[in-house]
């Protein structure tokens, strides 16, 4: 079912996260409504959404534009800029906003600034290395006694780094860690999710499979730069291996239930049939980027190199829709299972 704003439009965003601001919610996320996979269009800003009660949505607009007329700006829709993360700083005063864009060579990020959360944003900080990585996916986390700043992200291909932010969290200080070091893709994570919960951090992480969805995995830490201990599938009773035909984009705390934690993904694409619903197809993607980003590379079957050519053809990610789910917790271990209806009203 694709989710509705209040004028009757679908919700256009994606790589979402929600933050707080008084008795008002406000998603935002990378805005995909001219994403077609016809043309070069990767994105159209970011765009932002509110709710009182987080079922009905108001669409608030683009609150960073896009900047179609500048092809070196990290905003033109060509670039391919996606899952901007907004944090407010307590001493500054200020929003700010990190973003990621892919290059065919490396991934940057650039920051924006802002007195308000709707903006307007001025770009302060553009196509950075953090620390000298191509750094792919990440989340920004603040520390919510200390104020500290800290960027998870994805070092491409290879591993995933914590990196203290300066106190204005528009740069790095240098103080690093690097964690779940992995041989490369598939099984390289990406996308994560930080959340806290009883002064533990946890990491939400998805494989690395193009827009096809893989097993997401779950890590708990006393301390944000480790040691993570590893807790393996987040959706353990899907038969799919699909997190549920889901990738995790942010986690947040509903700040009037005593323990609800919701998981916000975006469904990049539409799966049916018995081959995906007995996880046969999601076992064959794995097997296929397992040969493809082995070293040396290894030869595809005919039929797999049909099915790759799938994966990789053009995604119309203006028709991809969300998942919102309730976490549970067995323990420290988070959990999540699939249902098709829930309420806020089902907890305390």
């Amino acid at each position: 079912m694709t989710w509705l704003d209040i004028s009757g439009k679908p919700i256009a965003i994606h790589g979402g996260s929600v933050i707080q601001e008084g008795d008002t919610f406000f998603w935002y996320g990378e805005n995909k409504e001219r994403t077609t996979g016809k043309d070069d269009i990767w994105h159209w800003g970011v765009k932002c959404y509110s709710s009182k009660d987080l079922y009905h949505w108001e669409d608030r607009g683009v609150i960073i534009a896009p900047e179609p007329e500048d092809r070196s700006s990290p905003l033109h829709p060509a670039r391919m800029m996606d899952r901007p993360h907004i944090v407010f700083n307590a001493k500054t005063r200020k929003y700010v906003c990190w973003i990621k864009v892919m290059g065919e060579t490396a991934q940057t990020r650039s920051v924006l600034t802002a007195d308000s959360l709707l903006g307007p944003y001025e770009l302060v900080r553009r196509d950075q290395l953090p620390l000298g990585m191509s750094a792919g996916d990440f989340d920004l986390v603040v520390d919510s006694i200390t104020g500290r700043g800290t960027m998870v992200f994805e070092r491409v291909h290879s591993d995933m780094i914590c990196a203290d932010l300066t106190d204005d969290y528009t740069d790095f200080t240098g103080h690093h860690s690097a964690h779940f070091p992995r041989p490369g893709v598939p099984s390289v994570r990406e996308a994560p999710a930080h959340f806290h919960r009883q002064g533990k951090h946890y990491l939400l992480t998805s494989g690395t499979t193009h827009y096809f969805p893989n097993p997401s995995e779950a890590a708990v830490a006393e301390n944000i730069h480790g040691p993570w201990t590893e807790l393996g599938d987040l959706h353990p009773t899907d038969v799919t291996r699909t997190s549920f035909n889901s990738q995790i984009s942010s986690v947040f705390k509903h700040p009037g239930k005593r323990d609800l934690y919701i998981a916000i993904a975006d469904r990049w694409l539409t799966l049916e049939g018995a081959e995906f619903e007995s996880g046969e197809l999601s076992a064959r993607v794995w097997s296929i980027f397992e040969k493809a980003f082995a070293v040396p590379k290894q030869e595809l079957s005919d039929e797999d190199k049909q099915l790759a050519h799938t994966l990789f053809a053009a995604v119309d990610t203006s028709k991809s829709g969300h998942v919102w789910l309730p976490l549970r917790f067995d323990g420290d271990r988070p959990r999540i299972e699939w249902r098709s209806e829930w309420s806020l009203e089902e907890f305390e």
